[in-house]
This record gives C-alpha cells, sequence and structure tokens, in this order.
C-alpha cells in the first residue's frame, strides 16, 4: 500500500513540482491550499489523478485530516517580498499558526515533517557564503521581518516539538530557485528580467546592481527536499546553487539569452534588501550526497521556453495578485 503524504501549498511554485515528484514515486498526495498567492494552473493537470486529492484549506485553522498521513511537506506560505508586503499579517500567520497547526497533525498522525525554510534566516548576512552555523543578521522589525521572522519562529517551533515531542522534523533553507511555474509578476528578479524582456521593457535593476544571488533550478532543489525527506538529519540544511553572480551581469545574461537590446534603468534598493547571497552546501553534500547538476544557462533555457508559453493575458498582466479577500480589517 502506497505511503501518504500532505503537501501545504501545493498550488505554488515549489509545493507543486513536490507534488508531481511524489506522485511520480507513487505516493498517494494530498494538495493543500487557500490559492492566497497559489495558482491552481500549476496543479490542474493532476486533478484526475488516482493518486491526488486536493483540499482548499487555510492552514491557519484547524486541520482536520481522517485518513492516514505518513508524511508532511509544509510549503505554505508568500515567499515574494511584493507579497509578503501587501499581506505582512497573513505572512507572520502562516509561519506561527499554520507551521503550530501542521506539527500538531504531525504529532497525532505520527508523521515525519519536513519544513520549508529560507535563506532570509540569515537576513543580510556579515558572513560568506553562508553555513547553517551561522545565526544571522536579521531585523526584525524592518518590513522584510515578516518574513524572515515567520521562518525564523518556524524553525524553533519545529525544533521544539522535535525535542519535547520527539516528533521526526526536517528543516530545508531554500535559496532563491527559479523554474517553471514561478509567477510572472511576483516581484522576484527572475520572472521580473524576463518578463520585461519578453515585453520589450528596459530591465529594472535596484541598487547599483553589485549584490548577488545564488540561484538553483527547482529540478534540483526538489531532489534535494526528496533526500533530505528520507535522511535521518534533523538539523537545517541549506539548499541552493552556490553559483553566485551579481545583479547587474545577471541583467546581461538575460538580454542576451532573449537576444533583446532594452536598456537596463536603476533604482532604489529596497529596505533590507540582503546585499550577499550564497549558500555553503557542504553539508548537504555530506549528509546528503546532493548537489545541483543544473547550470544556470540550461535552467534559464528552461524557464524562458516556460514564459514563453503564457497568454498574452499573462504576459500582460500589470495588476500583481488580489489579496483582498484575505485581508481583514
Amino acid at each position: 500500500m502506497s505511503k501518504t503524504v500532505l503537501i501545504t501549498g501545493a498550488a505554488g511554485f515549489l509545493g507543486s513540482h513536490l507534488c508531481d515528484r511524489f506522485i511520480a514515486e507513487e505516493f498517494h498526495v494530498i494538495g493543500m491550499d487557500n490559492y492566497i498567492t497559489g495558482d491552481q494552473d500549476n496543479i490542474e493537470h493532476l486533478f484526475e489523478h488516482p493518486n491526488f486529492e486536493f483540499i482548499e484549506h487555510d492552514i491557519t485553522n484547524h486541520i482536520d485530516i481522517a485518513q492516514t498521513i505518513d508524511y508532511i511537506l509544509h510549503f505554505a506560505s508568500p515567499a515574494s517580498p511584493i507579497d509578503y508586503l501587501k499581506i505582512p499579517i497573513q505572512t507572520l500567520k502562516v509561519g506561527s499558526l499554520g507551521t503550530h497547526n501542521l506539527l500538531g497533525l504531525a504529532k497525532a498522525k505520527n508523521a515525519r515533517i519536513l519544513i520549508a525554510s529560507t535563506s532570509e534566516v540569515y537576513g543580510d548576512p556579515l558572513v560568506h557564503p553562508q553555513s547553517e552555523e551561522y545565526y544571522g543578521n536579521v531585523s526584525a522589525i524592518g518590513p522584510r521581518g515578516v518574513y524572515d521572522e515567520a521562518k525564523r519562529f518556524q524553525e524553533a517551533l519545529t525544533m521544539a516539538y522535535h525535542r519535547f515531542h520527539g516528533l521526526e522534523t526536517r528543516i530545508a533553507r531554500i535559496f532563491n530557485t527559479y523554474g517553471p511555474r514561478m509567477r510572472l509578476n511576483d516581484g522576484r528578479v527572475i520572472p521580473a528580467f524576463m518578463g520585461q524582456s519578453l515585453r520589450g521593457e528596459d530591465l529594472t535593476v535596484f541598487g547599483d546592481g553589485s549584490q548577488t544571488r545564488s540561484f538553483c533550478f527547482v529540478d534540483d532543489l526538489i531532489e534535494g527536499i526528496y533526500r533530505l525527506l528520507f535522511s535521518y538529519y534533523t538539523l537545517p540544511v541549506n539548499l541552493g546553487n552556490p553559483d553566485e553572480i551579481t545583479i547587474s551581469e545577471f541583467a546581461q545574461e538575460i538580454l542576451t539569452l532573449t537576444n533583446t537590446n532594452q536598456k537596463i534603468k536603476y533604482k532604489p534598493l529596497p529596505k533590507d534588501d540582503p546585499l550577499k547571497r550564497q549558500p555553503n552546501i557542504s553539508l548537504a553534500k555530506k549528509i546528503l550526497n546532493w548537489a545541483p547538476k543544473v547550470n544556470r544557462s540550461e535552467g534559464m533555457k528552461k524557464t524562458l521556453e516556460y514564459f514563453r508559453t503564457l497568454p498574452e493575458s499573462k504576459l500582460f498582466k500589470v495588476d500583481h495578485k488580489d489579496f483582498s479577500k484575505h485581508i481583514k480589517r
């Protein structure tokens, strides 16, 4: 009999790819999402699959599932600054109340749970590259603090359940990831640059472009998450690609990839935007025998191919996602 896995944030970028992977591995998958930032298009291809079921639910409310659950992957959360600056309280709640609900469910079901943490727990790092031992440099009360602190609290709560209740837990610290199903207008640099390029607009770089990022293709990340879930390791593990590039250099790469000749325009850097971001993945190599395989050139081509398939209604959509029904005043 196949094992059952609950994946929260199932209609999101990473969550939908996880659904695909676990279906391929012959698990029974329960996807859960309230579509606050997710998109039904990402999982619609699974709706008729016999090993997939979907529950539309806000995990900050009580979660009631009668059937056996063997594994839980908690990937529900806004992950783009443009999202969590618009829904800051919901972002804090999904990292706190949502995580608490899922840890309680894991305890009741005797299930192993993996939580999606983030490189943002390191804030604007003073150590480079960042290893799991680094405590971070985070402004708890800055505008980005709602996401950073939600994830730091999520990690603390997960470790408390592990130590106090003996719950089987895993923590993935995920660095910048990209690939098909990214939301084109979510404000992050890869969909922003590709969208601007495909629309014939100038590329917008914030700051002087010297800040760095390290981009991991989604297939590599999903493999790392899968290995981590079935490993013995309970402390946080960095998952990302150490291949670092400045944002200015990356903008030039996108113009070359898309064979366009737009200009690059510079705007002020948002408050608390990290200047450096590069994972030390020595632990993942040692514990999981994992390292990314897809280079940036190959991954960006695949991502561009996906964006080129989008209808004009999505390519030229100016308005950001409507959060009005999720906001209580």
